[in-house]
C-alpha cells in the first residue's frame, strides 16, 4: 500500500469491474455502503468525446459515522461521502485510491471530532490493507 497525502493507494491485479466488486465487498465488511457510482470515463466520453481508461468514483458511506458527523457539524456533508477511486491501468490491472478521512477531518478543525475521525480512518485504512493482503 502506498500512502500519499490524501489517499491510501493499492495496485491490484484485477480488471476494472472485478476491482470495483472486490472494493465494494471489502468496504461492506467495514460497514460502508456505496451511495454513488460515478463513471468518470463514460461522462467524459459523453461530454467531451474524450477517451480514457475506465475510472470510477465510489461514494462510500458508513451510516452511523455519517450521522454522528452531520449531527456534530452539519456542513461536513460537503466533505462526504468518503470517495474511493478505481482506475484501470495497463495490463488489466487497477489502482485503487481510498480517501484518507483523517486528512478530510482536518478541514473541519474541531478537536471534539478527533475520535470520530480516527474511527472512520481506521476502517478505511483497514479496507485498504485488506485489499493489499488479498493481492498477496
Amino acid at each position: 500500500m502506498e500512502l500519499v497525502p490524501y489517499a491510501y493507494t493499492v495496485d491490484v491485479p484485477l480488471g476494472h469491474d472485478a476491482a470495483v466488486e472486490r472494493v465494494t465487498g471489502i468496504l461492506a465488511d467495514e460497514g460502508f455502503g456505496i451511495l454513488s457510482t460515478i463513471d468518470v470515463a463514460g461522462a467524459l466520453k459523453k461530454k467531451l468525446d474524450a477517451e480514457m481508461r475506465p475510472y470510477t468514483i465510489l461514494g462510500a458511506c458508513n451510516p452511523p459515522f455519517a450521522h454522528r458527523a452531520i449531527t456534530a457539524e452539519p456542513a461536513i456533508g460537503a466533505l462526504l461521502p468518503c470517495n474511493v477511486v478505481v482506475e484501470e491501468r495497463e495490463d488489466d490491472r487497477c489502482r485503487v485510491h481510498f480517501l484518507r478521512p483523517d486528512i478530510m477531518f482536518t478541514l473541519v478543525a474541531r478537536d471534539d471530532m478527533e475520535t470520530l475521525a480516527t474511527e472512520v480512518n481506521e476502517r478505511i485504512e483497514r479496507a485498504a490493507r485488506r485489499l493489499t493482503s488479498f493481492m498477496r
